[in-house]
Order: structure tokens, then sequence, then C-alpha cells
């Protein structure tokens, strides 16, 4: 039944969560795992659809009751998490469930679920990643940078996944990601 799962990847700013909306809003079929987080919610998000907004204590407690698929801190600040029971539900209805989340949860879901299919959302190219990243105004320079680091780290590991799609148009891209959820 896990098949059903795809894990999407990539770094940050690459329009992860632009894909994603898209494939919501144009194939019904395909169900999104909300994830947990601890970080602020960004102008427009809402908790329980676009994340669960959790404290560090509810998220450490979900931690200790083995709550989580996969979890992870993510840019040396904020704790980020896929809350299990969720997908198993899901799963067992036999719906195609997409997980948007970050390099270290990636590989944890495939060591939990190795049958899960695991995709990396590329850039065209480094500098338009780094022109999105500074052209999203919603982090400070500092936060750019460290952004960008972890991207450089991220960019490496795209050999580890099954499929790498490059998201040179969000409708094409978004159209080849659930091609491959449906192979």
């Amino acid at each position: 039944m896990s098949n059903r799962l795809t894990v999407l990847a990539g770094p940050t700013a690459v329009g992860k969560g632009t894909i994603v909306a898209y494939i919501l809003e144009h194939f019904p079929d395909v169900k999104l795992s909300v994830s947990a987080t601890t970080r602020a919610p960004r102008p427009g998000e809402i908790d329980g659809v676009s994340y669960y907004f959790w404290t560090h204590e509810r998220f450490d407690e979900a931690i200790a009751k083995g709550e989580l698929l996969e979890y992870a801190v993510v840019h040396g600040v904020n704790k980020y998490g896929t809350p299990k029971a969720p997908i198993e539900q899901a799963l067992a209805k036999d719906e195609l469930i997409l997980l948007e989340i970050d390099l270290q949860g990636a590989r944890q879901v495939k060591k939990a679920m190795p049958e899960a299919r695991l995709i990396f959302i590329a850039p065209p190219s480094w500098d338009e990643l780094v022109r999105r990243l500074k052209g999203r105004g919603t982090e400070s320079e500092e936060e750019q940078a460290r952004r960008l680091e972890t991207a450089r780290v991220e960019m490496a590991a795209a050999s580890e996944f099954d499929h790498v799609v490059v998201n040179d148009e969000v409708a094409r891209c978004a159209a080849e990601v659930v091609n491959l959820m449906k192979s």
C-alpha cells in the first residue's frame, strides 16, 4: 500500500509549495500530508491546513510517543515532522499521498517505508534558485545565507532520489510529478 506515498523534497525556494498548490488545485485525487512545525505561520497559512503549528513542547511530546513518521531540525532553528496517523489512514484507503518535506525527512521516510517514491525538485539553475529565494522577501539576509548554504548540501543529494524533476515551469513540473505518482 505504501507505494501510494510520494515524497517531494528539494532545496529551499525551489518552488515546492507552489508545485504542491498547483497539484492540489488541478489533481483532486492527490492528497497532501500536513506536516507539523514549530516555526511561526507565514501570512495566509492556516493551522491544520498549511501545517500543524505546534509548540516545541508539543513537538517533543509527539517524538517521545513515536507519533511521527519523520522529523528534523531545519536550518538549525525549527522542527518539522510528519504525523503518522493521517498517512496510515490515507494509505488504508489507497489514496495518493504527497509528502512535501526536507532532505533529512525524505531519508527517514525511505528508511521507514522503502517502498515510498522519492522525487527531488531541482531548480533550472543555481542562479535561479538564489533569485527565487531573494525574491520571496520573507527571510533576513542572514537567514537567506543560511538557507543557501543548506541548499548546496541538498542539491548534492539529488542522486539519492528515485526521480529528479526540474521546476522550470509549474504546470509542467506538477504534471510530471503526478504522472510519476501514478506510474
